[in-house]
């Protein structure tokens, strides 16, 4: 990880009157979840996001009737005074994406399924000769519509996502980052071929760990190429409340703090609007390092992790994930050694446990120094990890602990945590256990992969997810996804072990892992069935 906080230089995308990347703010945007054949229900929301601070609206593009009543809504929100960029989401349907570019500023598509079928979960095997036909395939409906987006000066959007990837790109590198990252290479390389650089690029997906890894490959993988996107962050399916706060400043946050990133959504099973703060809190957050103290670079990199504290710690013998301050330990023996990051390194010998702290702004980066240069040194001691805030609201410390804490946690860093601030110790308890929940480094609770909801969604997505929540609170370890339709429902929610998917109005679909079990159930009666499904294989 990067110890010192600097920004990646990007190129620059211009998006209407919004520019993306360089020297630009990191710009921050939602999506709405109206039908985009509600014109004036659409435009009310662009509005309220724009109002919020969004600085681009995308909108749900499933067809030439929709990408051409994107016109409308731009129409409508200019007479309004509203300026903000559109964006069209296109999935499966290249004339839709061809059409979207003469109504609205940018055109999003997923580089799986833009001239590849559905996924099918089926390993197949592809000849060289095969593959590139594949390719020269994509060459052919992908180049005349980067030439019609010349022509009417448009952007897009290259989006993978984890659970969508071609059959083709599994069948050479698997379900994988290597994967993900080749998915977007594939079309980048056309671009660059063709003289097209009004690209962003993400690569997205519901588990933390791997939307990080992902992306720091991807950015890796074009610097070598000399490639210089800018790239778009978010954390799919986060979900709702803390959980997907949480999830969402791990991963947003860790790779901002590793200056990489140039727009971000948060994601979240809520209000389109009520994203927004939530995303300026945390790029503000992590923009505020700028200028910090400077923290020294180590020799080499991080190659190991931390020693369990359990076994330092009577009682906690058999425990082998992080611990939390405060929950599995009520007070800290006086003998173990208090150290800050600032401070250079004390010379003791024995293994007894460390807790850390730090001054600097940029916590993650001073403490991953601190322990890193530890170790070097052949310590093996094990080290809780020390944040202290003076926050008392609940968002603004949900953002800054999981954006310090789950950077550090993600590499590997730190044998426990410990979060102070003015709320209450089940607060506390919460955060520290919702931090550890989403690096998957300890799992308290059940874990929801719950889509922020858009013009797809087929039912009440917000309602929904508040009852399978109600109704599945106590199964303790499972992952279970609520999904408002089919085009990111399998593929997004592979890694839960339960799903429930709209099939249609008034219809679900119920998946045990990526396999479908029940099909088209009324959606009065598919909670119950979930519940059955998931005693059924207890």
């Amino acid at each position: 990880m990067r110890y010192n906080y600097l920004r990646r230089k990007s190129s620059v995308t211009t998006v209407g009157n919004t520019a993306i990347g360089g020297d630009n703010p990191i710009r921050v945007q939602s999506m709405t979840n109206t039908s985009t054949m509600d014109t004036p229900g659409s435009i009310g929301q662009a509005i309220r996001i724009a109002e919020a601070g969004g600085e681009l609206v995308r909108l749900t593009t499933q067809g030439e009737r929709e990408a051409a009543n994107m016109g409308e809504i731009r129409k409508g929100l200019n007479e309004k005074g509203c300026n903000v960029p559109l964006v069209a989401d296109v999935h499966f349907n290249p004339s839709a994406a061809f059409k979207a570019v003469e109504t609205c500023e940018k055109v999003r598509i997923n580089p799986g399924n833009f001239m590849d079928p559905a996924r099918t979960f089926k390993k197949l095997e592809f000849t060289d000769e095969e593959y590139s036909r594949e390719l020269e395939k994509i060459r052919e409906t992908f180049v005349p519509f980067l030439d019609k987006c010349k022509k009417y000066g448009r952007a897009i959007r290259l989006g993978v996502n984890h659970g969508s990837l071609s059959d083709r790109i599994m069948s050479r590198f698997g379900d994988t980052p290597a994967g993900m990252v080749e998915s977007a290479l594939e079309y980048l390389r056309i671009c660059r071929e063709e003289g097209f650089d009004n690209v962003v690029i993400s690569i997205k997906s519901s588990n933390v760990g791997v939307m990080v890894e992902t992306v720091e490959l991807l950015a890796k993988r074009m610097e070598e190429e000399d490639m210089h996107f800018p790239l778009h962050l978010g954390v799919t399916e986060a979900g709702d409340g803390e959980d997907g706060r949480i999830k969402s400043a791990v991963g947003i946050g860790t790779l901002l703090g590793e200056g990489l990133g140039d727009t971000i959504r948060v994601s979240l099973t809520e209000d389109p609007e009520k994203e927004i703060p939530v995303a300026k809190k945390l790029r503000d957050y992590i923009v505020g390092r700028e200028g910090h103290k400077p923290i020294p670079e180590p020799d080499k990199e991080f190659t190991g992790k931390t020693r369990s504290l359990s076994k330092a710690v009577p009682g906690l013998e058999n425990v082998n994930y992080p611990v939390v301050v405060g929950l599995d330990l009520t007070e800290i023996p006086t003998e173990w050694h208090k150290v800050s990051a600032d401070e250079d390194i004390p010379d003791f010998e024995d293994e007894l446990p460390v807790v850390i702290t730090t001054e600097n702004v940029n916590i993650p980066g001073a403490m991953a120094s601190w322990i890193e240069r530890f170790t070097d040194l052949g310590k093996k001691n094990p080290v809780i990890l020390k944040v202290k805030y003076p926050d008392k609201d609940m968002e603004d410390l949900q953002i800054k602990a999981s954006a310090d804490l789950g950077p550090l946690l993600l590499k590997g860093y730190g044998s426990g945590i410990w979060i102070e601030a003015p709320v209450s110790r089940e607060q506390l308890d919460s955060l520290a256990l919702g931090i550890l929940q989403a690096t998957r480094l300890r799992i308290s609770k059940t874990e929801y992969i719950a889509c922020p909801s858009c013009g797809r969604t087929l039912f009440d997505l917000q309602k929904t997810l508040r009852e399978v929540k109600e109704a599945t609170k106590e199964m303790k370890g499972l992952k279970i996804g609520v999904m408002g339709c089919i085009v990111n429902g399998p593929g997004e929610m592979a890694d839960a072990d339960y799903g429930y998917v709209g099939a249609g109005p008034g219809k679900v679909s119920l998946y045990k892992g990526k396999e479908l079990i029940k099909r088209n159930i009324p959606s009065e009666n598919a909670i119950e069935e979930l519940l059955a499904l998931i005693k059924e294989n207890n």
